[in-house]
């Protein structure tokens, strides 16, 4: 079953106007992930990751960007609190683990993607602020995963920075197309 909420690329531009920011591809009515695999294989397949974060629900982009990170890190790294913070969201998505997320982020250092991911998830909705109600912005998950994804591929050159973004793609398309019928 698919998780995408969106039939055509435009739609997911129409509900996120910050993508066109970020992803100069004009859109089409192509299906979401036909779009993204264009984007993938076009002059600046940078614009996939963006997308990815976008076109995916807000606890699946969470989710999408923390494995990516994972993917990407040497064997042996020491575990992410970032990472680790986003990821105990995505399994107990309650306000508690979000704003845990959130205060490991803003104390965090913004060098490293795992307080981008660790952002994403606190911003995946709630108020911003602990004290009064201060909504999230729709767009804002999507806007910390991609910049958790481009900071964690920065780190990389070469052959290892292409076969991680191709990757980190292949992974979206996985979790947003999970039976692998809208992908044609």
């Amino acid at each position: 079953m698919s998780r995408l909420r969106f039939s055509t690329a435009q739609e997911v531009f129409d509900t996120f106007p910050s993508a066109r920011k970020v992803i100069k591809t004009k859109p089409t009515i192509e299906h979401p992930l036909a779009f993204l695999k264009r984007l993938a294989q076009g002059p600046t397949p940078a614009e996939a990751i963006g997308f990815c974060a976008f076109v995916l629900p807000r606890r699946e982009a969470v989710w999408w960007a923390a494995q990516s990170l994972r993917a990407m890190q040497p064997p042996g790294t020491p575990q992410d609190e970032g990472v680790a913070a986003a990821e105990a969201w995505v399994r107990d998505p309650r306000d508690e683990t979000r704003r845990a997320a959130l205060a490991l982020a803003d104390g965090g250092d913004t060098a490293l993607p795992g307080t981008w991911v660790a952002f994403a998830a606190g911003y995946s909705g709630g108020s911003m602020v602990a004290s009064h109600a201060v909504p999230c912005p729709p767009d804002l998950t999507a806007k910390m995963a991609r910049i958790a994804v481009l900071t964690a591929l920065a780190r990389l050159s070469g052959r290892e920075h292409q076969a991680a973004l191709r990757n980190c793609i292949e992974a979206c398309i996985r979790l947003a197309d999970d039976d692998g019928k809208t992908t044609s």
